[in-house]
Protein backbone atom coordinates (compact mmCIF):
# COMPACT_ATOMS: atom_id res chain seq x y z
CA UNK A 1 0.00 0.00 0.00
CA UNK A 2 1.49 3.29 -0.84
CA UNK A 3 1.03 5.91 1.59
CA UNK A 4 -0.90 9.18 -0.13
CA UNK A 5 1.17 11.95 0.14
CA UNK A 6 1.01 15.86 -1.06
CA UNK A 7 4.02 18.11 -2.40
CA UNK A 8 4.02 21.65 -2.20
CA UNK A 9 6.81 24.32 -2.77
CA UNK A 10 7.81 26.07 -0.02
CA UNK A 11 9.13 29.85 -0.64
CA UNK A 12 10.03 31.58 2.54
CA UNK A 13 10.08 35.33 3.18
CA UNK A 14 10.70 38.37 5.79
CA UNK A 15 6.82 39.25 5.02
CA UNK A 16 4.74 36.59 3.86
CA UNK A 17 1.02 37.83 3.80
CA UNK A 18 2.16 40.20 0.48
CA UNK A 19 3.86 37.34 -1.03
CA UNK A 20 1.69 35.22 -0.88
CA UNK A 21 -1.05 38.06 -2.18
CA UNK A 22 0.85 38.83 -4.74
CA UNK A 23 1.42 34.38 -6.11
CA UNK A 24 -2.66 34.67 -5.20
CA UNK A 25 -3.33 37.25 -7.49
CA UNK A 26 -0.53 35.96 -10.47
CA UNK A 27 -2.54 32.92 -10.07
CA UNK A 28 -5.76 33.47 -9.92
CA UNK A 29 -5.73 31.50 -6.12
CA UNK A 30 -6.72 32.15 -2.94
CA UNK A 31 -4.70 32.69 0.63
CA UNK A 32 -5.26 30.40 3.30
CA UNK A 33 -3.17 30.18 6.60
CA UNK A 34 -2.00 26.92 7.04
CA UNK A 35 -4.06 24.78 10.06
CA UNK A 36 -0.80 23.09 11.40
CA UNK A 37 1.64 26.02 10.93
CA UNK A 38 0.85 29.78 11.77
CA UNK A 39 4.11 30.98 10.02
CA UNK A 40 2.61 28.96 6.75
CA UNK A 41 0.62 30.35 4.20
CA UNK A 42 -0.94 28.35 1.30
CA UNK A 43 -1.84 29.01 -2.30
CA UNK A 44 -4.77 27.55 -3.67
CA UNK A 45 -5.77 27.53 -6.85
CA UNK A 46 -8.80 25.41 -8.71
CA UNK A 47 -6.75 22.55 -8.70
CA UNK A 48 -5.94 22.87 -4.92
CA UNK A 49 -2.65 24.33 -3.14
CA UNK A 50 0.02 25.09 -5.32
CA UNK A 51 2.45 27.30 -3.70
CA UNK A 52 3.61 27.57 0.36
CA UNK A 53 4.76 30.73 1.87
CA UNK A 54 6.23 30.54 4.93
CA UNK A 55 7.38 33.56 7.30
CA UNK A 56 11.47 33.51 8.14
CA UNK A 57 12.65 36.31 9.70
CA UNK A 58 15.98 35.57 8.01
CA UNK A 59 15.20 35.06 4.53
CA UNK A 60 17.38 36.73 2.22
CA UNK A 61 16.77 37.12 -1.92
CA UNK A 62 19.16 34.58 -3.83
CA UNK A 63 20.98 35.89 -6.44
CA UNK A 64 19.44 34.46 -9.99
CA UNK A 65 20.55 34.61 -12.34
CA UNK A 66 23.86 33.47 -11.19
CA UNK A 67 27.01 34.59 -12.97
CA UNK A 68 27.91 31.46 -14.14
CA UNK A 69 24.68 31.04 -15.57
CA UNK A 70 24.06 27.59 -13.40
CA UNK A 71 20.40 27.16 -12.56
CA UNK A 72 18.84 27.71 -9.64
CA UNK A 73 15.48 26.56 -7.97
CA UNK A 74 12.20 28.59 -9.66
CA UNK A 75 9.04 28.60 -10.32
CA UNK A 76 8.04 27.76 -13.82
CA UNK A 77 4.52 28.87 -14.83
CA UNK A 78 3.06 27.91 -17.87
CA UNK A 79 1.12 30.49 -20.29
CA UNK A 80 -1.04 30.35 -23.33
CA UNK A 81 1.65 30.92 -25.96
CA UNK A 82 -0.68 33.79 -27.48
CA UNK A 83 -1.39 35.25 -24.21
CA UNK A 84 2.55 35.58 -22.72
CA UNK A 85 2.88 39.49 -23.65
CA UNK A 86 -0.41 39.77 -20.58
CA UNK A 87 1.24 37.50 -18.44
CA UNK A 88 4.40 39.51 -18.52
CA UNK A 89 1.92 42.87 -17.83
CA UNK A 90 0.43 41.23 -15.29
CA UNK A 91 2.88 39.77 -14.02
CA UNK A 92 4.99 43.18 -13.98
CA UNK A 93 1.81 45.29 -12.28
CA UNK A 94 1.64 43.29 -9.55
CA UNK A 95 5.33 43.98 -8.71
CA UNK A 96 8.01 41.20 -10.60
CA UNK A 97 11.28 42.12 -11.41
CA UNK A 98 12.27 41.60 -15.29
CA UNK A 99 15.30 39.50 -14.77
CA UNK A 100 16.43 38.47 -18.51
CA UNK A 101 14.49 37.80 -21.72
CA UNK A 102 15.66 34.98 -24.12
CA UNK A 103 14.28 34.00 -27.89
CA UNK A 104 14.63 30.24 -28.26
CA UNK A 105 13.42 30.56 -31.77
CA UNK A 106 9.50 29.15 -31.52
CA UNK A 107 7.53 32.83 -32.34
CA UNK A 108 6.64 33.90 -35.45
CA UNK A 109 6.71 37.75 -34.17
CA UNK A 110 10.37 36.99 -32.98
CA UNK A 111 9.46 38.38 -29.39
CA UNK A 112 11.17 36.63 -26.12
CA UNK A 113 9.85 33.31 -25.56
CA UNK A 114 11.07 32.66 -22.01
CA UNK A 115 10.48 35.72 -19.66
CA UNK A 116 12.72 35.53 -16.20
CA UNK A 117 11.19 37.62 -13.15
CA UNK A 118 11.99 37.93 -9.17
CA UNK A 119 8.66 38.82 -7.27
CA UNK A 120 8.47 41.28 -4.57
CA UNK A 121 10.83 39.17 -2.11
CA UNK A 122 13.46 38.35 -4.80
CA UNK A 123 12.41 34.55 -5.56
CA UNK A 124 13.11 33.51 -9.45
CA UNK A 125 10.11 32.69 -11.70
CA UNK A 126 9.52 32.46 -15.38
CA UNK A 127 7.11 33.49 -17.40
CA UNK A 128 7.13 30.71 -20.39
CA UNK A 129 4.97 29.20 -23.32
CA UNK A 130 3.17 26.14 -22.21
CA UNK A 131 4.26 23.18 -24.70
CA UNK A 132 7.85 22.87 -24.47
CA UNK A 133 9.94 26.06 -23.52
CA UNK A 134 12.30 24.95 -20.80
CA UNK A 135 13.57 27.45 -17.98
Amino acid sequence: MTVSKTGVLVLDSTDPEPLARFYAALLDATVEPSAGDPDLLLVSGSAGVVLGIRRDPGQAPSSWPRPDDSQQAHLLILVAPDALDEAEREAVSLGARPVSADRNGTRLDRRTDTRRYTDPAGHAFVLAPAGGVSA
